[in-house]
């Protein structure tokens, strides 16, 4: 199971679909940097929003005299701040996700350095944290526009890990106490705890959550049949079964029951989930998504002109 080529994600035509997308949110979490999404913060900013009293220490400079000369009242003046969204990507690269033809990996990470580029063209702050069986800090959170390049050559570095355990990985971003932001996973979701533990572990998190799912049609319908021996690559463990139409018939009812169960949380919950068919083309289709508000409440893009 090799790594990736520099060459999948160090991709100039990868840089130019992320250049030319605008990630937008309609609130931000307060306490960021000047950046080009709205917060929940009143105070000195570009477009006015409204007024409050005024109150003993506020900057006299914010009061609306022309208010207070037809009024006799003192109000200050509210303005909408621009503020940074945090984007924290949690790219798999548990053993699976190397292991078909294109492996899952390559559209997954090329998805990472999609929403990594496009989050730092607009002055964002972005931090990866792939994941297996536990959480790896690749690079902490950190802004500027030349540092997407930098991030998708530390991610042609990345090994194989080893068993998925996402719910060990969400518990260790949540001990890191991040500012709020949002929560991009990016990954197959399969996990030998099963959908509830994963599930469960999502609903936890303090973000806004944004799930790229990483799906080919064999998820469903896998094609087997005979007499096989099916070994788990990631922990080694193999099981012997002999594929008949019953046995196709319960995996469909489990998977639908997974996919089920994974939906129900989304809508739930308002998390926004984007599936890819790793068949594809996966940059093509996350910006699709996102250009037509597929990703809401996460965020949504807009497509800019080439400069």
């Amino acid at each position: 199971m090799p790594a990736l080529a520099r060459t999948d994600l160090v991709d100039p035509a990868l840089f130019e679909a992320a250049r030319r997308l605008h990630l937008e949110v309609q609130r931000v979490a307060p306490r960021g940097r000047f950046a080009d999404h709205r917060s929940r913060d009143r105070g000195t900013g570009i477009e006015f929003e409204d007024h409050r009293p005024y109150t003993p220490g506020d900057d006299l400079r914010a009061v609306d005299w022309n208010l207070e000369r037809r009024s006799g009242r003192l109000f200050v003046r509210l303005f909408e701040q621009q503020e940074d969204v945090p984007l924290y990507l949690l790219p798999d690269i548990s053993g699976s996700a190397f292991l078909e033809s294109p492996p899952r990996a390559l559209a997954g990470l090329r998805t990472t350095v999609l929403l990594a580029a496009a989050a730092l063209f607009q002055h964002d702050t972005v931090g990866v944290f792939p994941f297996a069986e536990d959480l790896q800090l690749l690079a902490r959170p950190a802004a500027g526009r030349n540092l997407a390049v930098t991030l998708a050559e530390r991610l042609a570095t990345l090994e194989p890990g080893g068993e998925t355990n996402l719910s060990r990985a969400l518990e260790r971003l949540a001990s890191m106490r991040l500012r709020q932001g949002i929560v991009a996973v990016v990954s197959d979701l399969f996990d030998p705890a099963g959908i509830e533990a994963v599930t469960r572990a999502l609903g936890r998190l303090r973000h806004r959550l944004l799930l790229v799912q990483l799906t080919r049609a064999s998820d469903a319908e896998p094609g087997l049949a005979g007499d096989l021996r099916l070994v788990d690559c990631e922990s080694g463990r193999a099981e012997d079964i002999s594929i008949t139409p019953a046995v196709r018939a319960r995996y469909r009812e489990a998977y639908a029951a997974w996919e089920g169960e994974l939906s129900a949380f989304c809508r739930r919950r308002g998390v926004a989930r984007i599936q890819v068919d790793c068949d594809g083309d996966a940059v093509a289709q996350v910006a699709a998504a996102l250009r037509g508000g597929a990703a809401s409440p996460a965020p949504t893009a807009r497509e800019e002109a080439p400069a």
